[in-house]
């Protein structure tokens, strides 16, 4: 492989898909759209329970679509695209200082891809001295796997 060239095949691919609970009340979301228009008849009853159940299901689908990954030198977080040559050492949090460096321990200028939902974490400092951003700040369910594969990418590009 030339060091221009960079795998393709992702190294980490995670998606931060909703609880099921959250599916439970975007169905009964429909439910309450339908009997809301139940007094005006049986077809507005089907429509506001379609109406209803279809915009929950896209407001939760698309807060639980968030993906972070480790693809060809770069860690993707949503829609941010970062380079892990920018990046120094990951650190994988626990439940309790993943809840510190969400709340009292935060910098507003950090990118976090935040998922309440997800009670673990993983801290890695942008070392690019032109960025402002001080580090990144990513909901996973599987910390030490992502903190690995960026680690991993990192000398991958150093050897390079």
């Amino acid at each position: 492989m030339q060091s221009s060239e960079r795998p393709s095949a992702p190294q980490y691919d995670e998606r931060l898909t909703a609880p099921g609970p959250w599916w439970l009340i975007a169905a009964l979301l429909g439910l309450s759209g339908g009997l809301v228009a139940m007094p005006l008849g049986v077809v507005p009853m089907l429509g506001g329970f379609i109406a209803a159940g279809a915009l929950a299901a896209i407001s939760v689908s698309s807060y639980g679509s968030a993906r972070v990954r480790v693809v060809a030198g770069s860690l993707v977080a949503g829609d941010a695209r970062i380079p892990v040559e920018a990046l120094g050492e990951p650190e994988a949090l626990d439940a309790e200082d993943a809840r510190a460096w969400r709340t009292y321990k935060a910098d507003p200028r950090a990118f976090m891809l935040l998922r309440g939902y997800v009670p673990r974490a993983v801290r890695v400092e942008v070392t690019d001295p032109a960025d402002p951003t001080p580090y990144v700040y990513l909901s996973t369910r599987d910390p030490e796997a992502l903190a690995a594969a960026i680690r991993t990418a990192r000398e991958a590009a150093v050897a390079e």
